[in-house]
């Protein structure tokens, strides 16, 4: 039985997969956005859908594993309106430390049965046929992977959402809660007050803020990315790319989307530094690929990824506030169809999934 009306804060890829998945199951659900669908970390992610081998421990790397399934899942289920860019990826290093280090990962995630081989410089040019590599040292092709438009999966996804009566309204902000006996019984919002029997927070960045009018604590740092997207170019790539120094795909559109490392600062503005940022990024990109080097330059993002404070997701209802549901993490886009299914599984049935055992709110209390 659903408990009441479900509003959910945050119109980015985990609310609207936690909004379809619940409305799916009959849930009356409103999903809210301060400013519109995919603004925040969603409309600045690679898109990227992954296991690889920052997914530690074992825990985590199975969850995100069972991500990449759950993309599989829902691609059928939605019969073909998602667009899913599978083929995998693949990565190298030139000789040293790095490229030491990769064929320890990749024989770590063997064991684990992830699908990835290390890859000889013929099998990485025939996968990558157009790319320079440079000095080739240890290379790998991690079968399972995919990537998607962010902002596309999106769309799609709160339009089944929709189809199953869900209400998405935009901008409207969250401005303050109703609480009794510390439960949430309304949120006020800057288009009027709503009654909630739950209220899920899925506003990235945004949550912390919000969980506080509530006396809960959602610890986040900043974890600041640089992005840029060129103009649709011929097919030069079908698989991600993660080379020395930067990252890359291309939608389907054409698009090259391409990242670097972290950049320090803070704000969502574009700075003198992300620009700089911007314009490595190319200049490596442009090595590796060179037909991107005369591809004009649309635009450049600078994004806020959600990283809880230890770097794990924040997922479940909170002691403080038990109709409060929490859904902050890093590889968002990796994980949004499995949180989807399981936060529904969670708030509709009142059931605790083991699987989310490690990533409760109660672990910062």
């Amino acid at each position: 039985m659903p408990p009441g009306p479900i509003v959910i804060a945050g119109a980015g890829i985990i609310g609207a997969s936690i909004g379809y998945h619940l409305a799916k199951r009959g849930a009356p659900v409103t999903i809210l956005d301060a400013a519109a669908p995919g603004s925040g970390a969603t409309g600045k992610s690679l898109g990227w859908i992954n296991a690889t081998f920052s997914k530690r421990p074992r825990e985590y790397f199975d969850l995100n594993h069972a991500g990449i399934a759950a993309w599989r899942r829902l691609e059928l289920e939605l019969n073909g309106d998602l667009k899913v860019q599978w083929g995998g990826s693949g990565a190298w290093f030139p000789p040293g430390p790095e490229a030491d280090e990769l064929r320890v990962n990749i024989r770590n995630h063997q064991q684990w049965g992830y699908a990835v081989h290390l890859a000889s410089e013929a099998e990485l040019h025939r996968l990558l046929p157009l790319i320079t590599p440079g000095e080739f040292g240890t290379a790998c092709h991690s079968e399972h992977e995919g990537a998607v438009d962010p902002l596309e999966a999106l769309t799609v996804l709160l339009a089944q959402a929709r189809r199953f009566g869900a209400q998405v309204r935009f901008p409207c902000q969250v401005t303050g809660l109703h609480l009794s006996e510390s439960r949430v019984q309304s949120i006020q919002t800057s288009d009027g007050s709503l009654e909630a029997g739950v209220f899920v927070l899925a506003c990235g960045v945004g949550s912390p803020a919000l969980a506080r009018l509530a006396g809960i604590e959602v610890p986040l740092k900043d974890s600041p990315g640089v992005l840029l997207h060129t103009a649709p170019a011929p097919r030069l790539i079908d698989r991600v790319v993660l080379a020395p120094g930067t990252h890359f795909k291309q939608s389907l559109d054409g698009r090259i989307v391409a990242g670097g490392p972290i950049v320090a600062g803070v704000g969502t503005a574009i700075t003198e530094a992300s620009v700089g940022q911007a314009e490595e990024i190319r200049r490596l990109v442009a090595q590796i690929l060179p037909q991107v080097a005369n591809v004009p330059v649309e635009r450049v993002t600078l994004g806020y990824r959600v990283m809880p404070q230890d770097e794990y997701p924040i997922l479940g209802f909170t002691e403080a506030c038990p109709n409060l549901y929490v859904a902050a993490t890093h590889s968002g886009v990796t994980l949004a169809p499995l949180i989807g299914q399981l936060a529904a599984l969670e708030i509709l049935d009142h059931v605790q999934v083991e699987t989310l055992g490690p990533y409760r709110p109660s672990r910062f209390a």
